[in-house]
């Protein structure tokens, strides 16, 4: 093992980063408590109540409507049960403890369609209204569909006959999905015209952003599969909504989702194939899947390792605190890791510091610690470094809950 290199100090690394936007008034993103959209404070009605981690589907639904229509509110974060102990002040508010929650005028309402619905009705439809028939006919096509992915992903297949013929059922529904995407004069199911005679997606487009986007990650990490490849109207939705900041601040990447769905879905199910393994292997070291994971180009001004950098500089403290080699041994790694984020120039990092960038690599969650591309570039780095290192992996992520995401671990680094 060579001598390690002395990484860039924290002070020149700092050169680096950028200035983070405005997170009240500019673009969607996981980190504010307070969305205003250059109105005042005092315009607000809604309290939004969502998981610290920004991987609870339902919460994006409200969570992307709420952006598209440009309506002031106050955000409350609490903790997902997969990943640790509920807060008391919310089960005491949510008896249930389901997310998401809003209070609209101090009025509590639960259930993310209930939500759509009463928020619709006070500051009006966003596209059809969701109660329009057409509207229903499509919210039970996506349940279809939800259905028809849950069987497939979520139980064992016990022969291989009855693992085509559930792919062929999802296949079957999403096709329909793909053949309604066609017959629109948008890339929308029920475009939406804004303020400023923007086409935005309607409501019944939000209802089917979670878990289009959660199945599109999935079945391509446990089946090999490729839905944007294979529905091209699906695929030019992904893009168009791809190029909506109102959609990337709530956008989860392939990893993120790959992990973080086991647990609240009650298990993920494998079917090896070459594919497949291809898939989750450039999922699991950083690389991502490139144009089917997002299509989205960003400016050349504010670079993704930028985004990454400023967000690690923020929060290093939580960072070397959580990881397994400790805070003083995991200081130079993270140093090289990031220095070779910027400047594409090896460092060589401690010996054994495999295990704790790795660990890391693991465990950056988006849209809740970076943006998507921020991410890859960021895992990108700490993988590359890593394979300086060797070849020791950090511990299995944990399929049954995610109780190495528990908020209490990260204190205040996860709520901007």
């Amino acid at each position: 093992m060579k001598e390690a290199i002395a990484a860039l100090s924290w002070e020149e690394l700092t050169k680096f980063a950028h200035n983070q936007s405005d997170l009240i008034n500019g673009p969607n993103n996981s980190y504010s408590l307070l969305r205003l959209f250059g109105q005042n404070k005092s315009s607000i009605r809604v309290v939004f109540f969502r998981d610290k981690h920004a991987w609870c589907p339902y919460c994006q639904k409200v969570w992307l409507w709420l952006e598209l229509k440009k309506i002031p509110y106050a955000v409350k974060k609490v903790t997902m049960r997969c990943y640790g102990e509920k807060e008391k002040w919310y089960l005491k508010k949510v008896p249930s403890g389901l997310f998401p929650a809003i209070e609209i005028d101090q009025e509590l309402i639960t259930e993310s369609d209930k939500i759509l619905l009463h928020l619709e009705k006070t500051f009006g439809p966003l596209g059809m209204q969701m109660e329009h028939p057409k509207i229903i006919d499509l919210r039970n096509l996506e349940r279809n569909l939800f259905r028809s992915w849950c069987i497939w992903l979520c139980n064992p297949s016990f022969s291989k006959v009855q693992s085509i013929e559930r792919e062929k059922q999802f296949k079957f529904i999403a096709k329909e999905v793909d053949n309604r995407l066609s017959q629109t004069n948008s890339p929308w199911i029920d475009p939406s015209i804004s303020n400023s005679l923007e086409s935005l997606p309607g409501s019944i487009d939000v209802a089917f952003v979670p878990y289009l986007e959660r199945m599109n990650a999935s079945l391509a990490y446990y089946k090999g599969i490729k839905i944007r490849k294979e529905f091209p109207n699906i695929d030019r939705w992904f893009k168009s909504l791809e190029i909506l900041p109102e959609y990337r601040g709530t956008q989860g990447d392939f990893h993120t989702h790959s992990h973080d769905l086991p647990p609240q879905m009650g298990g993920c199910w494998l079917d090896k194939n070459v594919l497949q393994e291809t898939f989750s292997n450039q999922i699991d070291i950083g690389n991502g899947l490139g144009e089917n994971e997002t299509t989205f180009e960003p400016s050349t001004k504010t670079l993704p390792s930028a985004i990454a950098l400023t967000r690690v500089l923020k929060h290093r403290e939580g960072i070397k605190a959580v990881n397994p080699l400790g805070p003083e041994s995991f200081d130079q790694p993270l140093r090289a890791a990031l220095s070779y984020m910027i400047s594409k120039q090896d460092f060589i990092p401690t010996q054994g510091s495999a295990v704790g960038l790795r660990y890391l690599r693991d465990r950056v969650s988006v849209p809740r610690d970076m943006p998507l591309l921020a991410a890859r570039e960021f895992r990108k780095a700490l993988e590359k470094t890593a394979q300086i290192d060797g070849s020791e992996k950090g511990a299995p992520l944990p399929t049954r809950h995610r109780f190495d995401q528990n908020p209490i671990y990260f204190s205040k680094a996860i709520d901007n």
